[in-house]
């Protein structure tokens, strides 16, 4: 079993920018991938961004330039710099986990960015 506990969303202005963390913590395997989803309003969810264990990023193209994810091993979390943020980035952001063995979800934190 593994629990992801999100934190760092919130309400900004366009422009402005937040950061994202999210814990993993159980049994987590070595090889695995960690990312953020985001689902807006009436949308399917999608891709933001994930990283590797090894450091290897992939970026929606609408993010890419904006977002930066990132993580750190030792305590099992990755983060989400966002900047530059638009109304079209408003969602829940989910944290996700996933290896050759699971695959698991957070509970979502909301992101609001004001025009």
């Amino acid at each position: 079993q593994v629990q992801l506990v999100e934190s760092g969303g919130g309400l900004v202005q366009a422009g402005g920018s937040l950061r994202l963390s999210c814990a993993a913590s159980g049994s987590i395997s070595r090889l695995n991938v960690m990312g953020w989803y985001r689902q807006a309003p009436g949308k399917q969810r999608e891709l933001a961004a994930v990283i590797t264990r090894d450091g290897i990023t992939n970026y929606a193209v609408s993010v890419k330039g904006r977002f930066t994810i990132s993580r750190d091993n030792a305590k099992s979390t990755v983060y989400l710099q966002m900047n530059s943020l638009k109304p079209e980035d408003t969602a829940v952001y989910y944290c996700n986990i996933k290896s050759s063995i699971y695959d698991y979800w957070g509970q979502g934190t909301q992101v609001t960015v004001s025009s």
